[in-house]
């Protein structure tokens, strides 16, 4: 009997992969100054379904070709988590450490989004000051872990839907 492929083993790998590659798209889109572009949260997410689905399609081919939905969620889920965890972690050295300008750079832009908006000096003023206050390096990792983990959750449960193949009734006690 084959021995199964682990759910965390491949999660750990392909959390890996992909906390490396959004490492590398955040020191792009911070080199670039590209943060307040409105298509890259999109571009984020592709990302990350591509990256998700890639894993189940692994776990599949190494388990016999079968992965059960929720063999398929909690591998989605755990990579989801293991990479928020590096790409969390590497953005806010990058922008404490490496680059501190960033995120006065990314209040300036938010409070001209607001101004361009038309938004009174009041409601800039509250919502600046409230942003200033999420921007705590330790609430914006506790946040950005939750978000990881809920995306995850959302196209984990999508892709698995669709990429599960579950094994025939009693396929284990056949020769």
């Amino acid at each position: 009997m084959e021995e199964k492929p682990s759910t965390a083993r491949l999660a750990l790998k392909w959390g890996l992969i992909s906390g490396v590659i959004f490492m590398v798209y955040t020191t792009v889109i911070n080199l670039t100054g590209q943060f307040s572009n409105t298509a890259l949260p999109w571009l984020s997410l592709l990302i990350s379904i591509v990256l998700i689905v890639m894993a189940m399609r692994e776990f599949r081919t190494l388990n016999g070709g079968f992965m059960s939905f929720g063999e398929g969620v909690s591998l989605g889920t755990l990579l989801s988590v293991i990479s928020g965890l590096i790409s969390i972690t590497y953005n806010l050295i990058y922008t404490t450490f490496i680059d501190p300008t960033i995120r006065q750079q990314m209040l300036d832009n938010a409070r001209e989004q607001m101004e361009n908006r038309g938004m009174a000096d009041e409601q800039i003023e509250q919502a600046m000051e409230f942003t200033e206050k999420i921007q705590s390096p330790g609430l914006q990792f506790l946040v950005g872990i939750l978000f990881a983990a809920i995306f995850g959750v959302l196209i984990s449960l999508i892709a698995a839907a669709f990429i599960r193949r579950n094994k025939p009734p009693f396929s284990d006690f056949q020769n």
